[in-house]
């Protein structure tokens, strides 16, 4: 069994000068990639932590994997922590507080750009190392719900993700494409892991989860009540991404949740990123472990995790030393 290294993100707004050690210090030499921005010297640092998301998702228990490969490949002292997902995550990296993350592509955009939750505060020191897999936006609901369209959310009860999370925006995004808004819904700010247990215990009447299928949450939620996800219909995906165009057609598919048939809906990917300081050399190890060693990733979505398509839908720099591995190998 893979040995997991779990830890709790506290305060991610704390210094991180703990975490940094041995990642090159200010006076060493930079490179710029052509794709990417500066990096660090050559030096490989002896910890780094990986920001993943809550228990119940995906990007947890890929952390985990990812954590120990990155160990045994590398040589260097690897944590994947706990965290708030995706904007909390690449506001972390940018204090400095970890050194790699997992993120949703728009995300990721958004924080370049200073847009939408990061509102006019662009993060420019954080680039990619790759794309993982498509990330599936879930509306999930139960049979006692009585919900079965985007109609039904009027007045509703419904978990939008957590503050600062991409589920709240591909929420927002999703109820406009519908001719809705937040102010139409009760909008509830819940982790999957809270959606979960509000959905069984009546709190709420639905939940936008935006995860790798099959999603912990939704699982644990189908072995107390007949889960139904909420599908997202041909014309209003194709609309949704013909205005946000990092969103694809996705579908959640029959044999998971107790599902007897596939349900359209739309998805974005989830990548990797990471401090521009960390240097070129290590994050071109890192890299190549993760990539060359899915094999090891005991999770459905391990299969999507490949080099030839690690670059597409990147919507950033891509770090010098990824951008030298994929360079090799592609």
């Amino acid at each position: 069994m893979l040995k997991k290294k779990f830890g709790l993100v506290m305060g991610l707004t704390l210094a991180g000068s703990v975490f940094l050690a041995g990642c090159g210090d200010d006076s060493a030499d930079t490179d710029s990639g052509e794709n990417g921005g500066e990096s660090g010297g050559s030096e490989t640092p002896e910890f780094v932590s990986i920001l993943t998301g809550g228990t119940t998702g995906t990007y947890y228990p890929l952390g985990g994997a990812m954590a120990q490969i990155i160990e045994d490949e590398t040589g260097i002292d690897t944590t994947a922590e706990v965290s708030q997902a995706s904007a909390a995550n690449m506001t972390a990296l940018a204090d400095g507080t970890a050194e790699i993350a997992f993120v949703q592509t728009d995300t990721a955009f958004y924080a370049s750009e200073g847009t939408n939750m990061f509102d006019g505060e662009v993060i420019d020191t954080v680039s990619a190392i790759g794309a993982l897999y498509p990330e599936t936006i879930q509306l999930v609901t139960t049979a006692n719900s009585g919900i079965t369209s985007f109609d039904d959310l009027a007045g509703k009860s419904i978990s939008v993700g957590a503050p600062g999370s991409g589920t709240y925006i591909n929420a927002e995004q999703l109820l406009e494409i519908h001719g809705m808004t937040m102010d139409d819904i009760n909008a509830q700010n819940l982790d999957f892991g809270e959606s979960q247990e509000s959905l069984q215990s009546g709190q709420i009447d639905a939940a936008f989860i935006t995860a790798g299928t099959p999603t912990g949450a939704v699982e644990s939620l189908g072995a107390t009540a007949e889960v139904v996800i909420v599908p997202v219909e041909k014309d209003k995906a194709d609309a949704l991404i013909e205005k946000y165009p990092y969103y694809a057609h996705d579908t959640v598919p029959s044999g998971i949740y107790g599902l007897t048939e596939e349900v359209p809906t739309v998805s974005v990917l989830a990548m990797l990123v990471v401090q521009n300081e960390l240097s070129e050399d290590a994050v071109y190890d890192i890299t190549k472990a993760i990539y060359e060693n899915t094999d090891k990733i005991q999770h459905a979505k391990a299969e999507f995790i490949k080099a030839e398509t690690a670059l597409d839908g990147i919507g950033i720099d891509i770090h010098p030393g990824a951008q030298k591995y994929f360079d090799e190998v592609n």
